[in-house]
């Protein structure tokens, strides 16, 4: 008697491809929206003013992912994840609507900050679905695909988002996606909705992450808002509370050592939020640079973020091919070295007398490095991670990624608002964020030998 084969399962199967559209369509919407305001903000910032918030619009948003990761994830863990899918959600519109609506830039600040909560759930949800909705053996094909939520809308969105706003306004780049959200919100609620609640939920601690993640927030909050401030003994003293407010909770939610970069997985946590620090601070002044600098169009802004998309998905596909046999170390190292050769061509690129089209060079430069030195780090994690730790490992290198973004950001605009009050030109302050992001290059590829294996030497215990 024959055995009779079995088709292995595959993820357009009919019992998961309903569920794999919905999880695809919310990240995506989450993901345009990210991707989008960056091309627009000089646009907005002269019809709003008040560029000392301009750094605050993206650190908003980052500081509320990171309070949205942690806590949609725990909510998914105690409920059905319909629940906190769906409330996230709600913010994710609420913010849209307020951003879209915002009379000055503060109340454009809160809009992005709930924007921000609400996408981390999204997130934070999404990966929970992944978990409970598909079999271990499609996890890979599924987060191939999940990949593209991102990769598509940053390659569209920039420039789609600067037409709608030469053409009907900046407003509708936040306004024109509330029906799109909800109708997506619909279908994908509808899939979400077939995931079940945890067989075992997790009961609330004193100082659980949530809790910590929210204190580490509200630490960085009022560090960058110190630094940012015009009354500078008032200001430092406040960035100082920030600070102290902010440390703990940093370290009690990352490996022991982080701060050191301790070899292997602490060096990796740490020089992770290095290098998002580094990249994320230079790319989001990219088009305000081209703009007030350059005198260009936020159209040829759009493109020039686009070159930085691709780049970065050439070097991923450089780690995925060369990483193992060169070394995770050395590819993270070439990939810091590549984004302070890239800050530099930019810094470089804001002088008239440099071609136009240096700016693509240097995004494309730096892109090419984050490609090469992000994902490695994520091997490196768990490569490292202990057997049953890989989602604490995973959760710190994810966390220590957006306070990067946040705090880079965060400092730039505070570079560049400085800059404005000092009544300098704005090439100054500008100059001094492209150099900052290079010298973040430069910490990447100091600190990457920490991520080399040490070699073995024989009657001796490492």
């Amino acid at each position: 008697m024959s055995a009779v084969s079995e088709s292995p399962p595959s993820i357009w199967d009919a019992q998961y491809r309903f569920l794999l559209a919905g999880v695809v369509c919310l990240v995506t919407v989450v993901a345009f929206e990210a991707m989008a305001v960056s091309t627009v903000m000089p646009i907005v910032e002269d019809d709003l003013g008040d560029i000392w918030l301009y750094g605050w619009v993206f650190s908003a948003f980052y500081l509320g992912t990171l309070i949205g990761v942690v806590a949609g994830g725990h909510s998914a863990d105690r409920t059905r994840p319909v629940v906190p899918m769906m409330l996230g959600i709600a913010l994710f519109v609420v913010g849209l609507v307020i951003g879209g609506l915002a009379p000055e830039m503060s109340v454009l600040v809160f809009g992005r900050l709930l924007q921000g909560i609400g996408a981390g759930v999204v997130s934070a949800v999404s990966y929970v679905c992944v978990g409970r909705g598909f079999p271990a053996v499609l996890h890979p094909a599924v987060f191939a695909v999940m990949s593209t939520a991102w990769v598509v809308p940053s390659l569209v969105s920039p420039l789609m988002a600067s037409v709608i706003a030469d053409r009907v306004g900046w407003r509708w780049v936040f306004l024109g996606l509330i029906p799109v959200t909800l109708v997506v919100a619909l279908v994908g609620g509808r899939a979400v909705a077939t995931i079940g609640a945890p067989a075992e939920t997790q009961q609330d601690k004193a100082g659980t992450p949530t809790g910590r993640v929210v204190i580490l927030a509200l630490g960085s909050a009022l560090l960058l808002g110190g630094l940012g401030m015009e009354a500078i003994w008032i200001g430092l003293i406040i960035a100082t509370v920030g600070m102290l407010i902010a440390l703990p909770a940093f370290i009690r939610l990352t490996p022991p050592g982080t701060l050191a970069a301790r070899p292997r997985l602490p060096a990796a946590v740490i020089i992770r939020g290095v290098l998002t620090f580094g990249f994320f601070a230079a790319d989001t002044f990219i088009a305000l640079s081209l703009t007030s600098v350059r005198g260009e169009s936020t159209i040829y802004a759009g493109v020039v973020l686009i070159f930085s998309t691709i780049t970065w998905t050439a070097g991923s596909w450089l780690q995925a091919q060369y990483g193992r046999r060169i070394g995770g170390g050395k590819m993270v190292g070439l990939g810091g070295l590549a984004q302070a050769i890239g800050a530099v061509v930019l810094a470089a690129a804001l002088s008239s007398v440099v071609p136009v089209w240096f700016w693509i060079l240097g995004s494309a430069i730096m892109g090419l490095g984050m490609g090469m030195a992000y994902t490695m780090l994520s091997v490196v994690t768990l490569d490292e991670a202990a057997l049953g730790s890989e989602g604490e490992a995973s959760s710190a290198l994810q966390m220590s990624d957006i306070l990067g973004v946040a705090l880079g950001t965060g400092l730039a605009g505070v570079l560049v608002s400085l800059g404005d009050r000092m009544s300098l030109d704005p090439w100054v302050a500008l100059a001094a964020v492209f150099a900052m992001s290079a010298l973040m290059g430069a910490a990447v590829l100091a600190l990457s030998p920490r991520l080399s294996r040490p070699v073995a030497v024989p009657g001796v215990v490492n």
